[in-house]
């Protein structure tokens, strides 16, 4: 009886341990889908600001468009919040902006420096952000006197979820992701009645990849939207610059001149040279004598390898030795923890002049993660999310989702439709965008790069743009003496706003 009873109880136990996990699933995924019972939803209020030296009345629009499939089925949930002037005229100029990832809301580029308010954190990259409250200021270099703007969530970001209908896989990869932007701002367009409107892009990171993609995407399906101007900050258009890995030989050529700034940065070489005079001794230094050593291999001499050993010494800062134990191969992670090991430091990767004390002072990389991350995004998350309940007034149950890890892992690199044969190779969309320029002889590009960005370094821009049979006349670098967000920097937030307000501007005087 009491081996009855106990099977009994166990049963029962099993049964109430399955239903309530049902149960979790069920809530979970109604968490990770949108309903559609509703009419999109929209959150809208009136304002006013001075944006270089003007005084603007303007709306936000925080707002839920559904995205359909070819049943006309709604899939997805695509949230965007658009600024827009007062009695704008239909040929208002537009700047659609989104940032990176994959898996990575709109967040960085709204609070950190195209919104019309925007957070502070440390500009010297020496303190912490530290806990609430945080500092946040109106955005006197703001855009709003020259173009609307429509920041922009992809699907999994922000507020943006697929809808039961939907599925994630048809939304998160490199040509999925392009195609749901693209039917985004067509829909945008479509409703705003911009068709006649000069259109810019402005990416960061993994976005420029994005707007690369999206405007050759945008070239077809039967309502062709051809781009005036094109604003890459941080590009990543070609990862084999930009993936530091062991034998992608590309990228040690790359990464070099940003590891000797930064090393310069830290006090650890270039001492008696200005930073650009040190940035152009490493890329001549780059392409002269490291990048035929790379591809060589074990075929150059022991003599010859020394005494590469001992340049890349004094253009890193490293010991020898260490580089001639790496093979003269300096993987960036491993950089990263060395170059302050002294110290017990590591140093930021979205910006190497981040530095911050590791628990860990033995490990072979960096063990609490990105310095230039974890000192700032909690002011980026607070700040932002009480500016969406208290000056837009959005109150929403959902959570708004600045970064969506599950998205990386689940991403679809792949750049053609199954069943059509396609080996793995590094991802990269230049030779997309060099095409959509020569059939767009209008489209002009601005590539903003920080120096001491040690994930999309400003020489694998350089390298990039220098290939793929690129129009050069209509390519503009800009350069900044921070890193991937430079405008972290508020030198360079200033130096970033009169680029992109000048580069607009040009575009726009063109007929």
């Amino acid at each position: 009886m009491g081996l009855n009873y106990f099977n009994m109880s166990m049963k029962k136990i099993l049964s109430l341990f399955l239903l309530l996990t049902w149960c979790f699933i069920g809530l979970t995924t109604a968490q990770d889908t949108a309903s559609v019972q509703h009419s999109p939803r929209v959150f809208e209020r009136s304002h006013t600001g001075v944006f270089n030296g003007q005084r603007i009345a303007y709306n936000s629009i925080v707002k839920e468009t559904f995205l359909k499939n070819s049943k006309n089925e709604v899939t997805a949930s695509f949230w965007s919040t658009s600024y827009i002037k007062e009695g704008a005229d239909v040929s208002r100029p537009v700047i659609f902006i989104f940032n990176g990832g994959p898996g990575s809301a709109s967040i960085w580029l709204h609070m950190g420096f195209f919104g019309p308010k925007v957070v502070r954190v440390d500009s010297d990259a020496q303190e912490d952000d530290g806990a609430a409250p945080y500092t946040t200021e109106e955005n006197s270099m703001n855009l709003l006197d020259l173009a609307d703007l429509v920041f922009l969530d992809p699907i999994g970001t922000g507020f943006s979820r697929v809808t039961e209908k939907g599925k994630v896989e048809d939304y998160w990869g490199l040509v999925e992701d392009a195609n749901s932007i693209a039917e985004f701002i067509r829909v945008w367009i479509r409703e705003n009645n911009r068709w006649q409107a000069p259109k810019f892009l402005a990416g960061e990171s993994f976005g420029t990849t994005r707007a690369a993609k999206v405007a050759e995407v945008l070239e077809g399906d039967g309502q062709h939207v051809a781009l005036n101007g094109l604003i890459l900050i941080s590009q990543a258009l070609d990862y084999a610059g930009s993936s530091s890995w062991q034998d992608n030989l590309t990228s040690f050529f790359t990464y070099l001149p940003s590891m000797a700034v930064t090393a310069q940065y830290h006090g650890k070489t270039g001492k008696e040279k200005t930073l650009e005079e040190f940035a152009q001794e490493a890329r001549d230094f780059a392409y002269q004598e490291y990048l035929p050593i790379l591809f060589s291999g074990q075929k150059i001499s022991e003599e010859k390898k020394d005494e590469i050993a001992g340049k890349l010494a004094y253009f890193t800062g490293l010991e020898k030795n260490y580089i001639l134990q790496s093979d003269n191969q300096i993987l960036m992670h491993r950089f990263k923890k060395e170059l302050l090991r002294d110290q017990g430091k590591a140093i930021g990767t979205l910006d190497g002049r981040f530095a911050a004390k590791e628990t860990d002072e033995v490990a072979e990389g960096p063990v609490l993660g990105d310095p230039s991350d974890y000192m700032t995004e909690g002011a980026y998350t607070a700040a932002f999310n009480a500016y969406l309940y208290n000056d837009l007034g959005v109150d929403l149950e959902i959570p708004y989702l600045s970064s969506n890890g599950e998205i990386g892992s689940k991403w679809r690199w792949r750049p053609v439709p199954d069943g059509s044969y396609w080996e793995p190779s590094y991802v990269s969309t230049a030779r997309g965008l060099s095409e959509v320029m020569h059939r767009n002889t209008k489209l002009r590009v601005l590539v903003a790069n920080g120096y001491y960005d040690l994930i999309t370094p400003f020489f694998d821009a350089e390298f990039t743009f220098s290939r793929h049979d690129f129009p050069q006349e209509r390519i503009e670098m800009k350069y900044y003496e921070a890193g991937h967000m430079m405008y972290n920097r508020r030198e360079d937030f200033e130096a970033l706003a009169r680029d992109i307000r000048s580069f607009v501007e040009d575009v726009l005087s063109v007929k």
